[in-house]
């Protein structure tokens, strides 16, 4: 597995760069069978520590935690626990679903867009209807079933998640709604 541990304007030394690679191997030993690699990225505000991790495993899922605290050791901890506990219920589920994805999660391309807010809420009428893109990039949609697709926006700790479902030519999208319960948009 292949670990990308670095820092937002801080020197992450080589004894937590270790200390790092052992707790979230283990971790991550324990609940997935094949991961690809981890992104590990550590940054400070004021006095406080923020350490976040993203995982992505081999059946194209990705799960991701962040924890703060005043010590950094403290915040890797509090964010390999998250880790652990997502990893733990997305283990949970795949034996609930009695199947295992034999193939890795189909994806394919999208464009996403960035688009720029208007400055003021009582602004009048605007000159153009087109809105101001700032950010343009190339994305995957993946192609899951609608439980993979909650466990996945569950795992990313997502508001939504597109996707499009397996066997079908649509994109359809689940969400949470303002109630706690999840919605499912299929077109």
């Amino acid at each position: 597995m292949r670990y990308q541990i670095s820092g937002k304007q801080i020197d992450i030394g080589e004894a937590l760069q270790t200390h790092v690679r052992e707790e979230l191997g283990n971790v991550i030993a324990k609940y997935a069978e094949r991961p690809t690699d981890a992104n590990v990225v550590f940054s400070k505000s004021a006095s406080e520590y923020t350490c976040e991790a993203i995982v992505h495993l081999s059946t194209g899922l990705t799960a991701q935690a962040s924890a703060r605290s005043h010590e950094i050791y403290a915040a890797f901890d509090g964010c390999c626990e998250k880790m652990e506990k997502q990893l733990r219920r997305y283990k949970r589920r795949l034996k609930d679903h009695h199947r295992d994805r034999s193939e890795p999660v189909e994806l394919f391309g999208a464009s996403s867009y960035i688009l720029a807010a208007n400055g003021t809420e009582t602004e009048s009428e605007p000159d153009s209807l087109q809105p101001i893109i700032v950010a343009e990039m190339e994305t995957k949609v993946p192609s899951l079933s609608v439980g993979e697709a909650v466990m996945q926006m569950e795992l990313a700790g997502a508001p939504l998640l597109v996707f499009r479902k397996e066997g079908k030519e649509t994109v359809n999208v689940v969400y949470r709604r303002e109630d706690g319960n999840i919605g499912w948009i299929d077109p």
